[in-house]
């Protein structure tokens, strides 16, 4: 049984946290509720979190101070946030949403369906990024194990078969990025390709670790 993703969203208000619940439902994966940013980065030391929606106005700690203590953080720096905001913000308070490190930023009242669009990208983005991490972690105690006949060539097929799988992502990914360009994307789509490279990055280089004769095993990219 593949496991669900858990997305956290934060809000104070218990209306809003009913309303996404609602609206990200249909996505059948976890969502666990926060209810301000202390709450938030307590779920962060313990749970891995496909995205995080989280609202900007928060009494106490808001949403870029939240944020902030998000991407110090290097077990969470990764995850990929979506700010929720009911403020009629003009560029200069958007920009401070993607300098905080949002991949998103989404004023209130939203499209549901855009939101559950934008949110199901990440868990996508996610749950694969779980699966080959797995299949490449097997693929590893295998060859450590030193696998010789049959083992090997299992070991060896695996590996062909992930290579494959991911280069057809990279092949997506390089496809919308020509995209982005030549349609003049708004930063939102921009940071969420960057994002997407990045992790494609940092798992290429964790199957050509696993080629034979580049020296053994290394240490997979960080899970976000």
């Amino acid at each position: 049984m593949v496991q669900k993703a858990k997305i956290l969203l934060v809000d104070d208000r218990p209306e809003n946290l009913l309303a996404l619940e609602a609206i990200l439902s249909a996505l059948d994966q976890t969502l666990v509720r926060a209810s301000s940013g202390e709450e938030a980065l307590k779920a962060l030391l313990t749970d891995d979190f496909a995205v995080i929606l989280l609202d900007v106005q928060m009494p106490g700690m808001d949403g870029f101070e939240t944020a902030a203590h998000i991407k110090r953080r290097e077990r969470t720096r990764d995850i990929p946030i979506i700010f929720l905001t009911a403020i009629n913000h003009g560029p200069h308070h958007t920009f401070r949403g993607y300098a905080a490190g949002a991949v998103d930023y989404i004023s209130k009242p939203f499209d549901p369906w855009v939101l559950r669009a934008k949110v199901s990208v990440f868990v996508e983005l996610y749950m694969k990024n779980c699966q080959l991490r797995e299949q490449a972690a097997l693929l590893r105690l295998q060859l450590e194990g030193g696998g010789h006949g049959g083992h090997a060539k299992e070991s060896a097929g695996l590996l062909a078969e992930l290579s494959a799988r991911l280069a057809a992502v990279e092949e997506q990914a390089e496809a919308l990025s020509k995209q982005l360009d030549d349609d003049s994307a708004d930063a939102a789509a921009v940071a969420t390709a960057a994002h997407l490279e990045r992790k494609l990055t940092g798992l290429r280089r964790a199957l050509d670790a696993l080629e034979p004769g580049t020296g053994g095993p290394t240490a997979l990219p960080s899970q976000s």
